[in-house]
């Protein structure tokens, strides 16, 4: 793992190097980059795939006591390590976390030549769903973060509705989870920047604004949803597809909320069609 400095704090990132176009792929909240991990594996000899560890509960080294942790904090935080890393004509791809929607309202977008939305937080649906209720009331109890994941120490609590049963159809391995939840387990500041995190989330009408917005985005843009999804509703996906100006809509059968996860051959395949000629695949 490289490491960044940003004003926010320490970001740690993979990248795959190379000289092809720049791939950044976002996680979501509780995991890392290795979400990306089957999905990064049959492109990285084409594209050079960037993939950072956002502070959303699966980062290894807590931010600066200080730092701006709400959506639109780490939002900023993306578009500083795009700068910081140089990155430019940036293919972003984000999947769970919508919150990246936002470098577009907040004019920080300048990077960003193509962007990809896989299902992901829209509209008003943040936190997302079932799970994201949940964890926003643990959030809001003293201890509730640590009592929360402590209890997906027992596997069988992470397949529930209410944990993330609903986010893969397929359980992801306990290996992986257990890497994603490890700091939150063993770490004060890990779980401090995951609840500063969960309790930022704006006003609703400041969420729909954001979405508003993408009407503004002039480049070519992916939108891949899943089809049975249970957390990010599928109309979000068709709206998102009808704001965004130059848009194309993929919906993903057989997946959940975490495509990376449940269908990653597909979404590849699809990545690397839009990637290559501006039009996923059939």
């Amino acid at each position: 793992m490289a490491e960044v400095h940003l004003a926010a704090g320490t970001v740690e990132y993979q990248d795959t190097g190379g000289e092809g176009p720049v791939v950044v792929l976002l996680h979501g909240v509780a995991m890392d980059g290795s979400l990306w991990r089957n999905v990064v594996a049959p492109l990285r000899a084409e594209f050079r795939c960037v993939i950072p560890t956002l502070p959303l509960g699966g980062h290894r080294i807590p931010m600066k006591a200080d730092a701006d942790l709400s959506i639109p904090g780490v939002a900023r935080l993306v578009a500083e390590f795009l700068d910081e890393l140089d990155l430019r004509d940036v293919t972003l791809v984000m999947s769970d976390w919508g919150g990246a929607q936002a470098l577009v309202a907040l004019g920080r977008d300048e990077r960003i030549g193509r962007l990809v939305i896989t299902s992901c937080e829209a509209f008003d649906n943040f936190p997302p769903g079932v799970p994201g209720s949940n964890l926003y009331t643990s959030a809001k109890m003293p201890g509730g973060i640590n009592f929360a994941f402590k209890l997906l120490k027992l596997k069988p609590m992470r397949r529930l509705p209410m944990t993330w049963g609903w986010m893969s159809k397929r359980p992801v391995p306990h290996e992986v989870m257990d890497a994603w939840f490890e700091p939150l387990w063993t770490s004060a500041g890990i779980r401090r920047d995951l609840r500063k995190y969960v309790l930022g989330v704006p006003p609703k009408d400041e969420l729909l604004a954001w979405a508003e917005k993408l009407r503004e985005f002039d480049r070519p843009a992916l939108v891949v949803w899943a089809a049975e999804d249970k957390v990010m509703p599928l109309a979000h996906g068709r709206r998102l597809a009808e704001l965004l100006p130059k848009s194309e809509l993929v919906e993903i059968a057989d997946s959940y909320t975490l495509i990376p996860e449940d269908q990653p051959d597909r979404l590849a395949a699809h990545l690397r069609s839009f990637l290559l000629t501006g039009r996923a695949t059939d």
